[in-house]
Parts: structure tokens; sequence; C-alpha cells
């Protein structure tokens, strides 16, 4: 299992989980929840109590990951498969991404 922080600027919002049978989960913290001036990170994902699930990767997360020449240079040299979005996710999101949000793998 393989799990992430997700931040909205700067903004801790939430957990995105890779689960040991593949699966996603993405959960809003609970004090993000409750502050009402804190948007929703996704539209796809609106401000709820319930974890979300899906047996892919979000699409929205996966729209914050390269594509074609930069997203073969980016496995290259972190040495990533790239068929691995979720690793790939961890190693390039936790800065410097397009949009408000970021992600910071948990240890």
């Amino acid at each position: 299992m393989r799990s992430a922080k997700v931040y909205m600027k700067g903004i801790e919002a939430g957990t995105l989980t890779e689960n040991d049978n593949g699966s996603y989960s993405f959960e809003y913290e609970s004090e993000y929840f409750a502050n009402t001036l804190m948007s929703e990170v996704s539209l796809t994902l609106p401000k709820t109590e319930i974890k979300f699930t899906s047996d892919y990767l979000f699409p929205f997360f996966f729209s914050l990951l390269s594509e074609g020449a930069n997203k073969e240079a980016q496995c290259r040299l972190l040495k990533i498969d790239e068929k691995d979005y979720f690793g790939l996710l961890l190693a390039t999101t936790s800065h410097d991404t397009i949009g408000a949000v970021t992600l910071k793998p948990i240890e």
C-alpha cells in the first residue's frame, strides 16, 4: 500500500491511497472538510465525509502526470515503470504542479 497527503494551496486536504489490490481511495481530512472556506480538490471529488474509491487512478490525479516525451524522460531518470502511474505521481507532484494541488508521499 502506498499513500500521499494531498495539499490544496499548501493546506493538507486529504489522503490518496493505492491499496494492495490495485484500487485507489481518496478521503478528505476532517479539519479540511469542516472548514467551509476550503474548496474541493476537484469538481469530481466534492467535499464529503465519505471515502471515494476507484478501480483506477482518479482522473483528476492522473491529469497531473506528464505525457509523451516528458513522461518518458521522467520515467527514465527516476527509474519508474511508465505504467506505474501512482509511483510517478508520488515522484513528480510534490511541487511545481499545474494548479493548486500538490502531493507528498507518506513514508
